[in-house]
């Protein structure tokens, strides 16, 4: 079997998405998710200008050495576009082996660790009320585990709201300008624990609780937060500082027994070395659509079990269902699997470009065992929702600073 073609598709069907197709000589072919939101078609020129010319030719059932090729083989090494880039590759590779061995792309892994995938929600409000609101719908649905986000009192947004939007997390595809939002530390940390307060007084422990600062915080203001929500038995506190100094880790955790989460902009294993082996977080949120994929994935779960970490992959909704399907198989697969971040199956246009072999039930998804990872790309369909450009909020504070450390 030989690789004879490479398409890549952009479309926007509720929000930006990369979608990548390997054609093979013997007609099967592969699907993979290469979306990065902001910068999507600085990985679409990637694909097409430096990969594909690369791997015509190629035996697609060669998934381990094409990705050592990619990676080393470029010399300029890992980072956001190369790795999203990869991954899209490294997905479609899967989705060929499987379909030709007849298997789900969880037998390839070694089979299943799990009947089910935990999952949990997002309630997001523009006060504590309004999010209390949105947590009781969850938990209607069935969602054993949600993260709460609050609009700041006095602030038009926050990391989870947007001013002049009811949910930061509705399908939001026309951002041409990146929105800017007021920051202000002192009312956050004031304001948080109040939610959570609230939250616990209402439903007691008969849910689980997660926040995310989006590394807006200092290690030791990370730290002061996670010793205030102690007493409300967070699931996790995830991304309280920036990753790059990986041991701002150590500050935080050396002050609260709040468990910590980081690693969705992560993009390889070197990303978490440190603070995996220092066991200085409790999850990893690293994306198989960020990271190079499904092969990288396994080594960073083995690695990661070895100190305590499970992972709790990143799932926005800038992952299109092809990214959310190689998290399914994977996550079926991880022994240490511990969470997955779940936004919904998306709108009509979405679910009319992409069928997907998942569904929800009572807070978990299951996932069916089509072979490869089971999801059917409508490239017609796509073709009628362009690309527009769209980006992530920035914020600022009260001087004008650049926020975000």
């Amino acid at each position: 079997m030989k690789i004879v073609d490479i398409k890549v598709f952009v479309s926007n069907p509720g929000r930006n998405f990369v979608t990548v197709k390997i054609e093979t000589d013997e007609g099967v072919f592969g699907l993979g998710d290469a979306t990065l939101n902001g910068r999507e078609l600085a990985v679409v020129a990637y694909l097409e200008e430096h990969i594909k010319p690369c791997l015509i030719g190629k035996d697609p059932h060669k998934i381990e050495d094409i990705w050592q090729y990619l990676y080393k083989g470029c010399y300029w090494r890992r980072g956001p576009i190369t790795m999203t880039a990869i991954a899209g590759i490294d997905m479609a590779l899967w989705d060929i082996k499987g379909k030709v061995a007849g298997l789900s792309v969880y037998e390839l892994l070694g089979g299943k660790s799990r009947e089910k995938i935990r999952v949990y929600g997002h309630a997001n409000g523009q006060d504590i009320d309004d999010t209390l609101h949105h947590l009781d719908q969850l938990i209607s649905e069935g969602y054993t585990a949600v993260r709460l986000q609050c609009a700041i009192p006095g602030l038009e947004g926050t990391y989870g709201t947007l001013a002049g939007k009811k949910d930061y997390f509705e399908l939001q595809s026309d951002r041409p300008l990146p929105p800017e939002q007021l920051w202000d530390t002192k009312a956050y940390l004031d304001f948080v624990p109040e939610l959570f307060k609230k939250a616990r007084e209402k439903y007691g422990n008969s849910v689980d609780l997660l926040h995310d600062t989006h590394s807006r915080l200092t290690p030791i203001e990370a730290a002061r937060l996670g010793k205030i929500l102690e007493p409300y038995n967070l699931l996790f506190l995830e991304d309280s500082v920036t990753a790059e100094n990986q041991s701002g880790y150590k500050y935080v955790r050396e002050h609260t027994t709040t468990p910590l989460a980081v690693g969705e902009i992560f993009n390889s294993i070197w990303d978490a070395k440190e603070i995996i082996e220092n066991q200085w977080i409790d999850y990893l949120r690293t994306a198989a659509t960020h990271s190079g994929g499904i092969t990288p994935m396994r080594r960073m779960a083995d690695f990661a079990s070895l100190y305590h970490v499970r992972t709790a992959p990143h799932g926005p909704p800038d992952i299109s269902p092809i990214g959310h399907a190689a998290h399914a198989h994977l996550n079926s697969w991880t022994p240490n699997f511990g969470i997955q971040e779940f936004i919904g199956f998306g709108g009509e246009a979405l679910n009319c470009v992409f069928k997907h072999p998942m569904t929800f039930e009572n807070g978990h998804l299951l996932v069916n065992n089509k072979p490869g990872l089971g999801v059917e790309f409508d490239e017609e369909a796509a073709s009628q929702f362009p690309y527009k450009r769209s980006y992530l909020p920035v914020s600022r504070l009260k001087d004008g600073t650049l926020w975000n450390w």
